[in-house]
């Protein structure tokens, strides 16, 4: 758990500056044990010794999928959203609508945007987007 937690604050802080600092890494460590690991799916992709990559998925929704800045690139997030779309027929997900190349992440892997909001109902109080992907 505190590895995906680790994973998770330092592709989020790399990929979303403005938000650094939004949780400790305790908070962080407490929200996979408590929130995660209990309701999720979680599969990691490890690089030897090191977790590279998370994905954290129940059905119809993806609830973090996050890659090391030095992992991206390299089919890591591929290869987790592919664990869910094989466990899945519909799947959907948030991101926020400034993360440019989150969004043309899950597009370039047949996620079709579905709604954007203005960010009031997250916690983070930023725009996002929804998207949806399904089985052909």
């Amino acid at each position: 758990m505190g590895a995906a937690a680790q994973v998770h604050r330092i592709a989020f802080d790399e990929a979303m500056p403005w938000l650094v600092g939004l949780h400790t890494p305790e908070e962080d460590r407490w929200f996979y044990r408590e929130r995660v690991f209990p309701t999720c799916r979680v599969w990691g992709r490890f690089h030897g010794e090191v977790l590279n990559g998370i994905i954290a998925f129940r059905e119809g929704w993806i609830e973090q999928l996050y890659v090391l800045p030095a992992a991206q690139g390299r089919g890591v997030g591929t290869e987790l959203l592919d664990v869910a779309k094989a466990a899945c027929n519909r799947l959907e997900l948030w991101t926020f609508q400034r993360n440019a190349p989150a969004r043309s992440f899950y597009e370039a892997r047949g996620f079709a945007l579905v709604e954007q909001t203005d960010g009031a109902r997250n916690e983070e109080k930023v725009p996002d987007a929804r998207y949806l992907w399904r089985r052909q």
